[in-house]
């Protein structure tokens, strides 16, 4: 049985103190960390000398993920990235694990008559923008897989699964949160870490969602500057909420970063954080006044059906800085993709 949402969003909270702000109680954890870490080494180990299998699908792959938990961008920036492939020519495809779907033919493809319950939020997103076939599918090999066999793609973009190492890749590109970073530097369960920091070393790219810090990492910027109803399909420049307070809810990876963009374009909004991937009811999304609820697309997908005519999304769009798009373009031409 699931928990309660307010439960389950007390917990996040507190394991989210804990990584980003009470470095003490992760120290003191730190011994679990270490564990995960060895099973990480030791996990790598067995794929680098091929005791366990990892699989070529014959055409490039490019793996778009984290080293973190929670969300950094990666679904904007790859459907960024599927944009810059077709304008270089390449025919790109998308693989995803379509989290939080509940399909139960898998791999499949997304057409925007799935739900995200059937196929998942982000999965949803990536049909709808980036042009190019996208499958989910719980095993990233048997979804690559399905790909080269239905399409005719040139080349594959794997949404997430740098840790996925039996699906073998051409570049990988890791995506960092520049307002969380990496918490208190510990791995799973003391920190954040999915692995440890030095495995950004073997990246061919990393980017900043945010200002990037080191010499080799590039940054992005979140762009966006409508709100569009849910209800009515109406748009609005963002700028005319500015008159009246909001309400803003996010069930994403960082709701921060959202709430931050809104108050940074003007808008003074009560905001409400959910965790990443929440399934909305219709109550958690109405509010005792006729304020407007502005969401992010990832969660208006899951509201559609509900929504009233106080109920907007604001759509933005992934902006690399220009020299990532260069380095991207070279690494190709390098590697002969």
């Amino acid at each position: 049985m699931p928990l309660p949402h307010k439960l389950l969003a007390h917990l996040t909270t507190w394991i989210e103190s804990i990584w980003y702000k009470d470095h003490f109680i992760g120290a003191w954890l730190s011994p679990l960390s270490f564990i995960f870490d060895d099973f990480i080494r030791f996990r790598r180990f067995l794929y680098r000398y091929k005791l366990l299998a990892s699989h070529k699908i014959g055409i490039p792959v490019i793996i778009v993920g984290n080293i973190t938990v929670g969300g950094t961008g990666k679904t904007p920036l790859l459907i960024s990235l599927t944009q810059i492939l077709l304008a270089q020519g390449y025919r790109p495809g998308v693989i995803s694990r379509g989290y939080g779907g509940q399909a139960t033919q898998l791999p499949q493809r997304v057409t925007l008559a799935n739900t995200a319950a059937q196929v998942g939020d982000e999965a949803l997103l990536l049909a709808k923008y980036c042009q190019c076939p996208v499958v989910v599918g719980r095993s990233r090999v048997a979804a690559a897989r399905y790909l080269r066999a239905t399409t005719d793609c040139t080349i594959i973009l794997s949404d997430d699964g740098l840790q996925h190492y039996a699906l073998q890749r051409d570049i990988e590109i890791a995506v960092i949160d520049g307002m969380k970073r990496f918490g208190n530097g510990y791995c799973l369960p003391a920190g954040p870490l999915r692995e440890p920091i030095n495995r950004l070393q073997t990246v061919d790219l990393i980017i900043v969602n945010g200002d990037s810090y080191e010499d080799n990492e590039f940054s992005m910027r979140m762009r966006g500057t409508i709100a569009i109803n849910l209800h009515t399909g109406e748009q609005r420049l963002l700028s005319s909420f500015q008159t009246q307070p909001c309400h803003a809810l996010a069930g994403i990876g960082n709701p921060a970063r959202f709430f931050t963009f809104l108050a940074n374009a003007g808008l003074q909004c009560v905001t409400h954080s959910f965790p990443d991937h929440h399934v909305f009811r219709p109550e958690e999304c109405t509010f005792n006044d006729d304020f407007a609820v502005l969401m992010t697309e990832k969660d208006a997908v899951k509201c559609t059906a509900f929504a009233e005519e106080k109920h907007w999304y604001v759509p933005v769009e992934a902006v690399p800085e220009p020299a990532f798009i260069a380095r991207l373009i070279a690494l190709l031409q390098q590697k002969n993709m």
